[in-house]
């Protein structure tokens, strides 16, 4: 049963730009492919223009506090940034187009005399020479200018046995400074990769921001930065790296999932949310006014509906949600605050649960992972559309893990894989952004391996380039600033999506090319069709996965290796492009009358089922049996500076539910945090009859709002 919307009446505010917008309709403009507004009759208009003033001002007398702000749509910050150069000693061997390469030449070389060569991604010898003996050697090979590309440069014996080599890299110089909208994003987790290195963040941020990316993920333990009950560390691994990254001119989006153990509830993990939701908005809005100017978004937890991050129902995403937006938004209302980023398969449950929750006005951007095949994403996407809320939607974990080699402590893929990875990139982000994200961060950027035999990491563990590196820096140039135009599937296998973007700081209607057919890796890679663009497209330049520039026409073939097709702006509307068909979201009803008051249930860890609402999805909710009791309890929070007094009652339950006691009273004092025991029971029979769904209870607390909790339970028996 899907829970109904509470009966909350639109707020002052809400009801003047609704009548504001009556002035206008919209109107779909096929030569621009977008929306243009369109006055309607000037008396209409002006009478709504009216009405809309008047209840403009009437919510001047509404005091919220939220952190005090009325909802507003995410801005995105602007921050200083200039066209990055690499750093003087090249970590990693990465150069930009135009350098002369020197390579370090690795430690464990036999000293006799060698031979060297350097192959480029398809394995052709592009330059070879002879390497003296360990005394007259030194520590580096001159490679002399090389083009845009990948290369592997291999040391031989002189009977031609390999017994060395190292990756090199070079980058397109960037034109102009990254665009402050581009969508290119990394995760990066510098503060964990380079613990307490400050040199070695250094040379993760400039790698990040030579690849123009917008925005790099971080992480951060709850538990290093306050070890004890109010007591901060200082100069941590955190603020050198948010303070790097800055300087290189990268915004920094940051995470934290871990719960000290001072904030744990006995039998509690680190990986479960503090009962205390006072807790996390007290962390959240210092660590905002800690990391002011230096870190622009966070997310307040990481995949906590899958059990590795505790395993959370939504009403206690929702709830965690609440208190830490209040406590960001106190310490620095600037931020944006992103959903708990989920993880799996998105479903219409936990969408539902969001919605029922009225959890749209604490998040700024809805966050979600995907790890599933770019040519899956309109498919599974739509409940995250759903649960957004209209909300820009951030991809911040994105990827397809490939098996390596298993050979440490490199763990590299075979090369097949490696260029199958680097292709798989482009093919990546041209998804997500046409499928509606507006953020998209590729997982990850070091070197990372799971236990599962699965390599993610984009450069090696001396931070030497893998090739799916310089696919991302391709991704950065040509996608600067990209807007999604549409995509166009001339036949099954093709796609084309286009976008008006700034490569090299010019404006350009850029097109993503690849063919490929809807298979996992082993069948990838294989798949050629014929030149799909019409004769009279005005291309001006064509790259290849990698950036290189492409000499001669067009090819006669598209195959599973994605090209960059530039063209003058405005190029693309001659192609028939078609547009996701996403679900239009639900109003948000609890408008600007953001609630500082708010619920949460604590239920006992046996009360907690895991849910699988579709395949390859991970939720959970509350188990019970009919005919037996459920036990919990209701905590009402005051986060604001005044008290508060309400009551809560139950809004809806389903057929066969009754609740004991039917209200509760709560007075609050400002931070204040008061418990009350509750107990749901059925009344059906015992053998069957009673189903499962959605109890919402409602508060009323004046001014401090109308907060509200909703629960999913399922029936346990078997």
């Amino acid at each position: 049963m899907r829970p109904m919307m509470p009966n909350v009446p639109p707020s002052p505010y809400n009801m003047g730009i609704i009548l504001l917008k009556l002035r206008f309709r919209a109107r779909w403009q096929r030569r621009d492919r977008c929306f243009r507004w369109v006055k309607l009759p000037r008396n209409l208009g002006g009478f709504c223009l009216i009405l809309s003033a008047v209840f403009g001002m009437l919510m001047t007398s509404v005091s919220i506090k939220a952190g005090s702000a009325l909802p507003s749509a995410t801005r995105e910050p602007k921050i200083k940034r200039s066209i990055p150069s690499p750093l003087p000693d090249h970590p990693g061997n990465i150069y930009l187009e135009g350098d002369l390469v020197r390579v370090a030449l690795p430690e464990s070389l036999p000293g006799g005399e060698l031979k060297w060569r350097v192959c480029d991604d398809a394995d052709q010898v592009l330059r070879q020479g002879v390497l003296p003996r360990d005394s007259d050697r030194g520590n580096s090979l001159g490679l002399g200018c090389l083009g845009i590309g990948w290369y592997r440069v291999d040391f031989l014996e002189l009977d031609g046995t390999r017994v060395g080599w190292t990756p090199a890299a070079v980058l397109a110089r960037l034109s102009a400074p990254v665009p402050q909208d581009s969508p290119v994003c990394v995760d990066s987790a510098a503060a964990w990769f380079a613990r307490n290195d400050p040199l070695h963040q250094r040379r993760l941020a400039n790698l990040a921001a030579l690849a123009g990316v917008n925005w790099v993920r971080d992480r951060m333990r709850w538990g290093e930065m306050e070890p004890q009950n109010g007591t901060f560390a200082t100069n941590t691994t955190y603020d050198s790296s948010a303070a790097i990254h800055h300087a290189a001119g990268l915004k920094v989006l940051q995470v934290f999932h871990d719960t000290p153990v001072w904030a744990r509830q006995e039998g509690d993990g680190s990986g479960h949310f503090a009962r205390d939701l006072r807790r996390v908005h007290r962390w959240a809005q210092t660590m905002a006014s800690r990391f002011r100017g230096r870190v622009q978004a966070w997310e307040p937890w990481n995949e906590a509906n899958v059990p590795s991050f505790g395993g959370h129902t939504v009403d206690e995403m929702c709830s965690w949600q609440k208190a830490a937006w209040l406590g960001f938004k106190a310490g620095d209302p600037r931020l944006i605050i992103g959903w708990n980023a989920t993880a799996a398969v998105p479903t219409e449950e936990h969408a539902t649960g969001i919605m029922a929750n009225e959890t749209h006005p604490y998040f700024d951007t809805y966050n979600f992972h995907t790890y599933d095949w770019p040519h899956s994403y309109l498919q599974l996407w739509p409940p995250a559309w759903t649960a957004s809320g209209g909300r820009s939607i951030w991809i911040t974990e994105a990827d397809r893990g490939f098996h390596h080699d298993k050979r440490a402590p490199w763990f590299d893929l075979s090369p097949r894989g490696e260029r199958l990875k680097a292709e798989y990139l482009a093919q990546e982000y041209a998804s997500s952004l046409y499928a509606g994200a507006d953020r998209h961060f590729h997982f990850i950027l070091g070197h990372y391996h799971e236990p599962n035999g699965v390599q993610f990491g984009l450069l090696r563990l001396d931070l030497t380039p893998r090739p799916a590196y310089v696919a991302l820096a391709a991704a950065g140039r040509f996608l600067a600033g990209a807007r999604c135009l549409g995509r166009w599937r001339p036949a099954p296998d093709v796609n084309i999506v286009a976008f008006s973007a700034y490569p090299d700081g010019r404006r350009q209607d850029v097109l993503v090319m690849w063919a490929e057919k809807e298979v996992d890796w082993e069948g990838r890679g294989a798949t050629r069709v014929s030149w799909p663009l019409p004769a009279n497209y005005p291309v001006r330049q064509i790259y290849d996965y990698l950036g290189r520039k492409q000499s001669g026409l067009p090819p006669r073939e598209l195959t599973s290796s994605p090209l960059w097709v530039l063209a003058p702006s405005g190029a693309s509307s001659c192609l028939p492009l078609e547009h996701p068909d996403l679900p239009v979201a639900e109003p948000d009803r609890t408008g600007s009358t953001r609630p500082t008051v708010v619920l949460q249930a604590l239920f006992p860890p046996s009360a907690r089922v895991r849910v699988e609402d579709k395949p390859w999805s991970e939720g959970y909710a509350y188990r019970f049996r009919p005919g037996e009791p459920l036990d919990f309890q209701l905590c009402a929070y005051q986060f604001d500076g005044k008290p508060a007094r309400g009551r809560v009652w139950i809004e809806q339950a389903p057929g066969g539910w009754t609740v004991e006691p039917v209200s509760w009273n709560f007075e609050l004092s400002s931070m204040d945090r008061q418990v009350r025991s509750a107990r749901f029971v059925t009344t059906g029979p015992k053998d069957g009859g009673i189903t499962g769904g959605w109890i919402v209870l409602r508060g009323d607390f004046g001014r401090a709002g109308w907060p509200v909790i909703a629960l999913r339970l399922v029936n346990a028996s078997p």
